[in-house]
C-alpha cells in the first residue's frame, strides 16, 4: 500500500466527517481549502505563462508545453474528484447574498462546468495552446500565415470539441463564450452589434467625408522607447497602479495577468520608437485591468469570488482608463505638456488641440489595437463572425486569410498590406480564446455607462482630470466594481452600479457627443 493511497483514504475519511449531518459547515471549510490549494496550483501555471510570454529562453518552448499541460490536467483532475464531488453533495446552500452564498454558488458552476470536459481534452488544448503561441509569434514576425495554420487547426478542433461537451441549448458558441461572460449568448450579442452597427456605420461615413485622414501625423516620428516607458509609469502611477504589487514588462502582445490575488498584478506592453499610440495606449489598457484586479477585497485570494466576474466588465476598465480618461482633452490639458517636453522634436510644432486631435482621429486602419473608438467596434464584429463561422465550419482555417481580407474590405475599406498586419495580428486565437473578442465591445458599452454614472455621483471628476488626480474616480470604480471581484455575476453587478442593465445609450450617446464636436456635426 503506497503512501499516496494512504492520504487519499484519510483525506476521504475526512470528507466523510464533514459530511455528517452534525457538522454542516464542515463541508463548506473543506470545500474552501481544497479550491484554495487548486487556486495555488493555477497561480503556479499562470506564472509559467507569464513567463513564457517575457523572459523564457527559446528552447524552453517544449518543455514548457508540458509543464503547462501537466498542470492544467492536475487542475482539471483536483476539480472533478471523487472528493470534490462528495464536498459539493454535502453543501448545505449558504444564507441568499452571502460571501458563502456567491463562493458555493461560483464552485457548483466551476465544478459542473470542469466535470463535462474529459481531462485528456483539458491537457490537449493546454498543450496546444501553449505549443501555438511561439508559434504564432514567429509567424507574426515573419508575415508566414502557413507555419500558423496547422496550430491554429488544431485549437478550432478541441475547441469544438469543447462546446459540444459542455453543452448549449441554441449555438455551439454559446458554450465557449460562457468561459469570458457568464450567461452571454450569441443571440444577444447579435443585437447589440446590429444596434451599434446602425448608429456608428452612418457616423463613420459623414466623418469619412469630411476628414483628410493626416490628423494623427504627430504619433509618428522618433519617439525613444526608454522614455516613453517613463512617461507611461509616470501616468499609470497617478491613475493608482501600486508599483510595490505590479511589475511592467515587454512582450509581442500586452497583457494584465494576477498572480495570487491583488497582491502580485503584472502588466506588459510594447513600445514602437516611430509610433507613439502602441505604447501609450496600451499601456493605459492593461493599467486599468490590473487596477480591477489590485482593487479586489484581498479576503477572496485563493478562491473563486478572486478576479474580475467577467471578461465584459475587466475590458470595461481597460477601455474606461484607455479612452474615456486617457484620449481626453481634460486629461491631455494636464500630461500634455509633459509629453511635449518629452520628445520635443516630433511634437514640437503639435499644440494640445492639434494633439488631441491625432489622437482621436477617425480613421479605418488596419490594426485593431490602434482603432480608433469609432471604428473599433467594426474590428470586434469580423472577428466574432469568423469565429462563429470556424466553430459551425462554414469556414476552413486554410480560407481565414482571405475570409480576414473580404471582412476588412467590407466593414473598413482597407486590405492589410500583409497576414502580420491581418490575420496575425492577435494572439487570441493562439492562445485559444475563442469567444473572448466580443468581450472588448462589451467593454467598450458599459465603460461609458459606468462613467456616465460616475460622473452624476461626481460632477467634479473632469476637473480633477485636468489636474492629473483620479482618486475620486478610482474611489467609485472600487466601492462599485472592483472590491466586489467575482462576488456577483455581471448582470447583477451592473444592475447594481448603474441601475439598470448594459445597454448601448450611453456609449452611442458618448461617442456622438464626443465626434460630433472634434468634427463639427449637427447635434439632431
Amino acid at each position: 500500500m503506497t503512501s499516496s493511497y494512504l492520504q487519499q483514504a484519510s483525506q476521504h475519511s475526512l470528507i466523510m466527517v464533514a459530511m455528517s449531518t452534525d457538522r454542516p459547515n464542515e463541508a463548506l471549510r473543506w470545500l474552501k481549502e481544497r479550491l484554495a490549494t487548486i487556486s495555488d496550483v493555477n497561480t503556479a501555471r499562470n506564472a509559467l505563462n507569464w513567463d513564457r510570454q517575457t523572459y523564457m529562453p527559446e528552447g524552453g518552448v517544449a518543455g514548457r508545453a508540458e509543464q503547462l499541460a501537466t498542470l492544467s490536467r492536475l487542475v482539471h483532475e483536483m476539480l472533478v474528484s471523487r472528493e470534490a464531488a462528495e464536498l459539493m453533495a454535502a453543501l448545505e446552500n449558504p444564507e441568499p447574498g452571502s460571501k458563502d452564498f456567491a463562493f458555493v454558488r461560483l464552485a457548483r458552476r466551476e465544478y459542473e462546468r470542469s466535470a463535462k470536459l474529459p481531462n485528456r481534452l483539458v491537457e490537449e488544448l493546454a498543450r496546444a495552446t501553449a505549443l501555438a503561441q511561439p508559434a504564432w509569434e514567429q509567424a507574426r514576425a515573419r508575415s508566414d500565415w502557413a507555419s500558423f495554420e496547422p496550430h491554429l487547426g488544431k485549437i478550432l478542433l478541441l475547441q469544438r470539441e469543447s462546446a459540444e461537451c459542455l453543452g448549449y441549448e441554441d449555438h455551439p458558441y454559446d458554450a465557449l463564450l460562457d468561459f469570458y461572460e457568464p450567461g452571454a449568448k450569441k443571440a444577444r450579442l447579435q443585437e447589440m452589434f446590429d444596434e451599434l452597427k446602425a448608429k456608428l456605420v452612418p457616423l463613420i461615413r459623414e466623418i469619412s467625408a469630411l476628414s483628410d485622414g493626416k490628423c494623427s501625423r504627430p504619433l509618428y516620428g522618433s519617439f525613444d522607447e526608454k522614455k516613453q516607458e517613463e512617461f507611461v509609469r509616470k501616468v499609470v502611477s497617478d491613475f493608482g497602479y501600486d508599483w510595490k504589487r505590479g511589475r511592467l514588462d515587454r512582450v509581442v502582445h500586452p497583457f494584465c495577468i494576477s498572480l495570487g490575488g491583488p497582491g502580485d498584478v503584472r502588466i506588459t506592453t510594447r513600445f514602437d520608437s516611430d509610433h507613439l499610440s502602441p505604447g501609450l495606449f496600451g499601456t493605459f489598457h492593461e493599467a486599468g485591468h490590473a487596477m480591477y484586479e489590485q482593487g479586489i477585497d484581498p479576503a477572496y485570494s485563493r478562491s473563486p469570488l478572486s478576479g474580475g466576474t467577467s471578461m465584459g466588465v475587466h475590458e470595461s476598465q481597460s477601455r474606461l482608463w484607455e479612452n474615456l480618461v486617457g484620449r481626453s482633452r481634460m486629461f491631455w490639458s494636464f500630461y500634455y505638456p509633459s509629453l511635449r517636453e518629452t520628445f520635443p522634436e516630433a511634437l514640437g510644432d503639435a499644440d494640445l488641440e492639434t494633439f488631441y486631435r491625432a489622437i482621436n482621429e477617425v480613421k479605418p486602419s488596419e490594426i485593431r489595437v490602434e482603432a480608433d473608438e469609432l471604428t473599433y467596434n467594426l474590428h470586434i464584429l469580423l472577428r466574432f463572425e469568423l469565429e462563429i463561422s470556424l466553430i459551425e465550419e462554414d469556414l476552413a482555417v486554410a480560407e481565414l486569410p482571405a475570409a480576414w481580407n473580404a471582412k476588412m474590405e467590407e466593414y473598413l475599406g482597407v486590405t492589410p498590406e500583409d497576414e502580420t498586419n491581418g490575420v496575425l495580428q492577435d494572439v487570441h486565437w493562439a492562445a485559444g480564446l475563442f469567444g473572448y473578442f466580443p468581450t472588448y465591445t462589451i467593454g467598450n458599452v458599459l465603460a461609458a455607462q459606468l462613467f456616465e454614472e460616475a460622473l452624476k455621483a461626481h460632477p467634479e471628476i473632469p476637473e480633477e482630470m485636468g489636474h492629473g488626480e483620479f482618486g475620486t474616480l478610482r474611489g467609485w470604480l472600487w466601492e462599485n466594481i472592483h472590491r466586489h471581484g467575482s462576488r456577483y455575476d455581471p448582470d447583477e453587478l451592473i444592475e447594481m452600479a448603474t441601475g439598470r442593465p448594459l445597454e448601448t445609450a450611453s456609449y452611442l450617446r458618448y461617442l456622438k457627443n464626443k465626434f460630433g464636436e472634434l468634427y463639427g456635426l449637427s447635434s439632431e
